[in-house]
């Protein structure tokens, strides 16, 4: 008799089918209007290793994220290794909720500094003061072609078709191959690298398991490898219930909803918004539905529910 019980694989199986130990990194890139822009992120690999003429990552994220539209338009994006102090895994969650970047980054608690790779190029972003390492890198979009895809065709989600591997890969995904065109160090640890690591040389490595249960980021700190400590999410802000009104009177001509109906999602994130009112309006046109209401809501809640729980 197996040891093991067989746990079924579903969507984000890294945290939903298994306890997957991932880096935490703060990606930062450069809005359309030349600002700043920081996501977090766990998935993030090295890629080409050896044997060619580049090195390069391999980052995931969501293509309508803002860190993957800045990458795919100006090519250019930093990758920061934050240490594991609460205060500055606290920012990376923070930073890592979705939600218009202009409203992240007025109450960003890093500083930032010049990175070294081009620092004329206006395409390059800031870098983290108190990260140990950064990597700044070039986004390889001949690769696959992936220069075919435009930002301006991301809106919920894009409509395909996609890419195997570099560039937009499904309707929410992406996956960004990105050249390293320099590695920057901090004092400490390149005088390691270069004359010898010891023991006590290793920089203080947070070790993420990632987004769990709606509550918490579970995260355990290196060295030390202490039991997981628990960063609560931010609480979303609700949004304006007239700005919900205007997404939703644009989804479909025939479809509509009620003020009532609409007030169960103004604690959704913005950019799931319009994801969560096509699937109202997809639930309605299946059963003869042309005015949602709030009853109507929460059987299709109920609905999602009874699905996720067949999933496991």
């Amino acid at each position: 008799m197996s040891s093991f019980k067989d746990l079924r694989v579903v969507d984000n199986f890294y945290q939903t089918s298994s306890f997957f130990p991932m880096p935490t990194v703060c990606v930062s890139s450069v809005n359309p209007d030349g600002s700043l822009n920081i996501g977090s992120y766990s998935l993030c690999f090295p890629y080409y290793i050896a044997g060619k003429d580049r090195y390069a990552m391999l980052l995931e994220c969501r293509n309508t994220s803002n860190t993957c539209q800045n990458v795919m338009r100006t090519h250019k994006c930093a990758i920061n290794f934050i240490t594991d102090d609460k205060a500055s895994f606290k920012e990376a969650v923070r930073l890592g909720y979705p939600g218009p970047s202009a409203e992240k980054m007025k109450d960003l608690a890093f500083e930032m500094e010049l990175g070294q790779a081009d620092p004329d190029d206006k395409n390059r972003p800031m870098v983290i003061k108190s990260a140990y390492q950064v990597f700044e890198c070039t986004w390889a979009a001949d690769l696959e072609d992936a220069t075919k895809f435009n930002v301006d065709d991301i809106d919920d989600g894009h409509p395909g078709p996609y890419n195997n591997f570099n560039g937009i890969t499904s309707k929410y995904g992406a996956h960004l191959i990105l050249y390293i065109d320099k590695i920057l160090m901090k004092e400490q640890y390149y005088n390691a690298i270069v004359n010898g690591v010891k023991k006590g040389d290793f920089p203080p490595v947070p070790v993420d398991y990632g987004y769990r249960d709606s509550t918490n980021f579970w995260y355990t700190k290196f060295p030390k490898l202490t039991k997981p400590v628990a960063e609560p999410i931010p609480a979303p802000k609700e949004v304006d219930l007239g700005s919900i009104r205007y997404a939703a009177d644009r989804i479909d001509a025939e479809v509509k909803f009620t003020d009532a109906a609409l007030k169960n999602f103004v604690k959704v994130p913005r950019p799931f918004l319009k994801t969560v009112l096509n699937g109202c309006v997809a639930w309605a046109k299946e059963n003869n539905v042309t005015l949602i209401d709030d009853e109507h809501v929460k059987i299709i809640n109920d609905k999602r529910r009874a699905e996720k729980e067949s999933r496991k």
